[in-house]
């Protein structure tokens, strides 16, 4: 008999996705839900999910541990955000109101905004500002279910701020209950003494930044932005293989606004995911549907830069494709932070479906950035991620959006997030 030192009983609704994998295609449509369930862990990780009657021959609950009563309320794992920007300084609301003006993302930046616009603020913020910056901000992404977050560099184009960027990411992992996947996005624009000068700056990452990084092993992945007006087809295969070549791990940003080839790149290349795609052919569809390379996409972008366009989800699946969808958290193009916002635009704007969409922000979006061994989905040997909804089953909440339903969160068997409100901790003054 295994012993526990977690235990959640009495749960109305337990919600899983399709897979504890990785949910392709037409098995995206289904959800595996069980009633009166419960779930027992020890040390984080789950070691009974089941029927409560089952419960005691098959665990027992150490004396002082922590019981939970979910009073009949719907239990799902813990959100993953496959895709942010997280740590940048700065907002960009003036720019916003530009966009509401009709004035283009390409226009913005072509005057100076845009990417630059944040760099500069990053690169201004102390180390400790940005830290405090983005506990703020996972605080706000865990209110909304979110236990799991990819989170890129990129918003300081030189040695230190990019440095500054991941570092503070190091820093608040393990400090704050969100897990934190790091990438390296320092290809996401030229910065200004490089401009023209695109491979002679991809040469710098590659020889002055990314050994260092390594060395620091501040991350996991590689991403580029890959797209007209930013880094060619060419620039991003060469770049992306020396650094896979280094050991790291490769994403794309691929056929966001124009389709060059990205989505096809990435699936040739054995990224782990390609980003964006709303402009992605039939052809690359073909391609990366067949291959094992996840389809990240971004909704929010389109929603908030109000593009009239979205990705084509439903293509995708019917392709077998992997669709996760992520909210792409970054102050010019989606100010989203919230996992259960971007599972509503899935279901009203992407045409999916409400299994389609929970499997996207669960399991899917686990395994876009290689996490499904550990979340995604509420399964023996997985870490305890578990949000527990007041709601009357699952497909209430894409019902009635605009609700906050979410009352009560555990990480790795720890209730982080309790009546609404973070607790644990997560502040600045309690250092490691």
């Amino acid at each position: 008999m295994i012993a526990a030192d977690t235990l959640v009983r009495n749960i109305g609704q337990l919600v899983n996705p399709a897979s504890d994998r990785v949910a392709r295609g037409g098995e995206a449509n289904a959800l595996r839900v069980e009633r009166d369930a419960c779930i027992a862990a020890r040390e984080g990780r789950i070691c009974f999910i089941g029927p409560e009657k089952k419960l005691p021959q098959a665990c027992r609950l150490e004396p002082g541990g922590l019981e939970l009563d979910a009073g009949g309320q719907v239990a799902l794992p813990g959100l993953v955000d496959p895709h942010t920007h997280l740590p940048f300084a700065g907002t960009r609301q003036d720019e916003f109101q530009q966009k509401l003006q009709g004035v283009s993302y390409q226009e913005i930046a072509a005057r100076g905004g845009g990417i630059h616009s944040t760099v500069r603020r990053t690169r201004e913020i102390s180390p400790d500002e940005l830290v405090e910056t983005c506990r703020r901000r996972l605080d706000r992404m865990l209110l909304a279910g979110t236990t799991t977050v990819e989170a890129k560099s990129g918003y300081g184009l030189d040695l230190e701020t990019e440095m500054k960027q991941l570092r503070a990411l190091q820093a608040l992992s393990g400090r704050h209950p969100v897990a934190i996947v790091p990438t390296f996005m320092g290809a996401h624009e030229v910065p200004g003494e490089f401009r023209g000068r695109n491979r002679d700056y991809l040469d710098h990452l590659l020889e002055a930044v990314l050994p260092r990084v390594r060395e620091e092993r501040l991350a996991e992945f590689v991403d580029i932005f890959c797209e007209q007006g930013y880094f060619s087809y060419e620039e991003s295969e060469a770049y992306l293989s020396r650094a896979a070549a280094m050991g790291f791990r490769i994403k794309m940003h691929a056929d966001e606004f124009t389709s060059n080839g990205a989505a096809e790149l990435a699936a040739r290349l054995g990224a782990v995911s390609a980003e964006h795609l709303i402009a992605i052919r039939d052809d690359e569809i073909a391609a990366i549907a067949a291959s094992g390379t996840a389809c990240v996409l971004l909704p929010g972008v389109s929603f908030f830069l109000r593009l009239g366009r979205y990705a084509p989800a439903r293509k995708i699946l019917d392709a077998g494709g992997i669709v996760a969808l992520g909210s792409d958290f970054n102050p010019g193009s989606s100010m989203i932070s919230s996992q259960l916002f971007v599972f509503h635009l899935g279901v009203f704007q992407l045409g999916l479906t409400i299994e389609q969409a929970l499997n996207a922000v669960t399991i899917n979006a686990a395994y876009a950035v290689d996490r499904q061994e550990r979340a995604g989905s509420l399964a023996v040997g997985k870490d305890l991620d578990l949000l527990l909804l007041d709601i009357p089953d699952y497909q209430y909440l894409a019902y009635h959006p605009g609700i906050d339903p979410l009352r009560t969160v555990l990480k790795s068997g720890r209730v982080v997030v309790h009546d609404r409100r973070v607790v644990g901790p997560t502040r600045p003054q309690e250092k490691p």
